[in-house]
């Protein structure tokens, strides 16, 4: 009897549908009705036109379409990935790029007032005056939705300018000065008083917290101060500064612009409220960092400027009229 047949042998599934392609007359092989090349342009033009701004996307493949496609990826995804570049210069797939900076957002809302909440600025400036606890929450409910403690809406900073306009404009109704004068006085309030010396403020706080009060924390992500973290913190001790020396002391400068030891313990004692006041949001503004260690240092400034307040009162030194004198508000 002749042997049985052998079984056929197995072959391995075709991974594609070959062809001869118009162009370059070679055998090439689709595979869901699309090339290897096509599948290659596919993918860069994904790297290209991939949004990054709201979310890190990463480019996955899909099997249905057989393109490489956008994909949101979680922040445990993220930390997989280091950032790399393939041979073309490209991102590699599995790499988000990262989004605009905090900072370049800011300037740019500057210009769009529609885009400003104002409502929230204002409710701040009220609580910095009641209860600071209260707005240093929402610093910390900032932290936890946008993954910043600083504000990234410049309302806050374009009402405190508004504010010290309207504060100078009373300067300069109180003690009669010129076009001039005024124009003078207002830019030197908002861009040196304010603005400059805050940046110098919150550039030297920064680098402090950040090279000796950060608390390290081992088998967690290391935690820094944002420059523009310290400066929001100078702002918002700032306004409690220009309620008590640019409102109540211009309503008080009949009283405060007299050579009396009456009018010294009140002007002495407005500045000294206005410094503690000042000093006591900011040390608020960095504990509210939970890590940072050693954030009473802040509160020491206090001790000097008690020290200066008892010596002006047994000099008898009225600040305030040293103060208008600098300025050129008084003779």
């Amino acid at each position: 009897t002749p042997p049985p047949p052998s079984p056929p042998t197995p072959t391995a599934p075709p991974r594609g549908r070959r062809e001869i392609s118009r162009a370059s007359g070679r055998i090439v092989t689709r595979k869901n009705g699309h090339t290897r090349k096509e599948r290659e342009r596919k993918k860069k033009l994904c790297l290209r036109h991939a949004s990054w701004e709201n979310a890190a996307t990463a480019l996955l493949w899909d099997k249905s379409s057989g393109f490489w496609t956008p994909t949101a990826m979680s922040s445990a995804s993220r930390r997989l990935f280091p950032k790399s570049r393939d041979s073309d210069g490209m991102p590699a797939p599995s790499v988000a790029r990262r989004p605009t900076k905090p900072r370049y957002k800011y300037l740019r809302r500057l210009l769009h007032l529609r885009q400003m909440d104002f409502e929230v600025a204002l409710s701040q400036m009220f609580y910095l005056c009641v209860s600071p606890q209260r707005v240093y929450q929402l610093f910390k409910y900032s932290k936890a939705t946008k993954n910043q403690y600083a504000r990234d809406d410049p309302a806050f900073l374009v009402l405190l300018s508004f504010f010290l306009c309207l504060s100078s404009v009373g300067c300069a109704i109180a003690f009669g000065l010129t076009l001039r004068k005024f124009v003078a006085f207002l830019l030197w309030v908002i861009f040196v008083d304010c603005i400059a010396t805050g940046i110098v403020i919150a550039t030297v706080l920064w680098l402090i917290t950040n090279r000796y009060l950060r608390e390290h924390v081992p088998h967690t992500v290391d935690q820094f101060v944002e420059w523009g973290y310290a400066f929001d913190v100078h702002c918002n001790a700032f306004f409690p500064l220009l309620v008590i020396l640019h409102v109540l002391q211009i309503l008080l400068i009949k009283v405060i612009a007299r050579e009396m030891f009456i009018s010294t313990v009140l002007a002495d004692t407005l500045w000294l409220v206005a410094l503690c006041y000042y000093v006591y949001i900011t040390f608020l503004g960095y504990q509210a960092l939970g890590f940072l260690r050693r954030t009473v240092l802040f509160l020491y400034p206090i001790g000097l400027v008690v020290g200066v307040y008892i010596l002006a009162l047994v000099l008898r030194w009225n600040i305030s009229l040293t103060v208008f004198r600098y300025y050129g508000l008084q003779e």
